[in-house]
């Protein structure tokens, strides 16, 4: 689904990521690297295939836009450094695209093993009207693009019918973004009446009515 925000034209992908057509900029948030790993440490009966699948989605991504930037709104990494990072490691050098992270409270590892795979480090970012940022931020004459929440939208059907699904949360100031990352979770968010849902069903995009909130 391709939508205008401010004059710019943004693609918005059932992975969970946006690609701005102007900027040739694809934006990722909360992919969360090492939270598989990092589970799997603690005990958890996670397959340790399911650590490939979000580099597939990546793959997947990349080859379906002529993106020159990649964009990562926060929570790239999930935790302090594990195998995933090898892997993260190796995919960043099948990339041509310039990598770039907007911090988020989870990414804690030092700057230096990220400057090691040439990725800009930055606490926000701001383009042409466009504030972008981890944790979601209000401020005037901005638009935010952001993640952190991992947005879920939870659907009341007939009788007590209810289904709940990831989604693109925008406000008139600001649009949430999904979370990119395997296993991790949402937070089901309620509409007001300004607002736009744009949810993950499946293979596809779709605009919400409000009144099935």
């Amino acid at each position: 689904m391709t939508i205008t925000i401010n004059n710019q034209n943004f693609i918005l992908h059932p992975c969970g990521a946006a690609f701005w057509e102007e900027k040739k900029m694809l934006l990722i948030s909360d992919l969360h690297l090492g939270k598989i790993a990092h589970f799997r440490k603690h005990g958890m009966a996670i397959p340790e295939k399911a650590v490939q699948q979000n580099f597939n989605r990546l793959k997947n991504v990349l080859e379906l836009f002529d993106s020159e930037a990649i964009i990562f709104l926060g929570d790239l990494f999930h935790s302090t450094i594990n195998t995933e990072w090898d892997f993260f490691a190796e995919w960043t050098k099948s990339v041509t695209q310039q990598l770039i992270l907007v911090e988020g409270n989870h990414d804690i590892i030092s700057r230096k093993y990220y400057a090691d795979l040439n990725i800009e480090i930055y606490s926000e970012l701001i383009i042409e009207g466009f504030l972008l940022t981890h944790h979601p931020s209000k401020r005037e004459n901005f638009f935010n693009l952001c993640g952190h929440i991992h947005p879920g939208i939870k659907l009341k059907g007939l009788g007590r019918q209810f289904l709940s699904l990831s989604c693109f949360f925008r406000k008139p100031y600001q649009m949430i973004f999904p979370a990119f990352g395997e296993f991790t979770g949402n937070f089901n968010l309620i509409p007001e009446e300004n607002d736009k849902v744009y949810a993950i069903a499946k293979d596809e995009i779709i605009e919400i009515n409000l009144g099935l909130v």
